[in-house]
């Protein structure tokens, strides 16, 4: 009876919502980022990023990072160092704090996100003369 009511629906939301930190964080994880999940923190890597899996939802669905909440509406999937993008994108199975296979040497570079678009972006500039000049029409009197 409980299942045609849909009651059993709204059980789910009332966890979904006390486990996101109850209506205020539900409305704020709402505004961040689109959408209301539930599931198990798996990771978390240096730069505050969170990650979840919940096998309930859909493949493709199911695995998700939380964004640091310093960068607010300021994020994107630059931020996700490749560690974590193989295991969010079922390169692989295995966490990157787990992982058997992944290397680690000393001349590799720590994970920078993509600037581009900001006040810090690479602005490549020529010191050379140009060989070619602008054409500039002749002003009528």
């Amino acid at each position: 009876m409980a299942r045609y009511l849909a009651l059993d629906k709204l059980g789910t939301l009332f966890k979904i919502i006390k486990e996101n930190g109850g209506i205020f964080g539900s409305v704020k994880k709402v505004f961040r980022q689109d959408d209301l999940k539930t599931g198990t923190l798996v990771g978390v890597d240096k730069y505050g990023n969170r990650y979840y899996e919940n096998n309930k939802y859909f493949y493709g669905r199911n695995r998700w990072v939380e964004y640091n909440d310093n960068t607010f509406l300021d994020y994107d999937g630059s931020q996700v160092p490749a560690e974590w993008f193989g295991w969010l994108h079922y390169k692989t199975d295995y966490l990157p704090t787990k992982d058997p296979f992944r290397p680690k040497y000393k001349w590799m570079r720590d994970h920078v996100e993509n600037v581009s678009g900001t006040p810090f972006q690479y602005t490549p500039y020529s010191t050379t003369k140009p060989k070619i000049e602008a054409w500039v029409p002749p002003k009528n009197h």
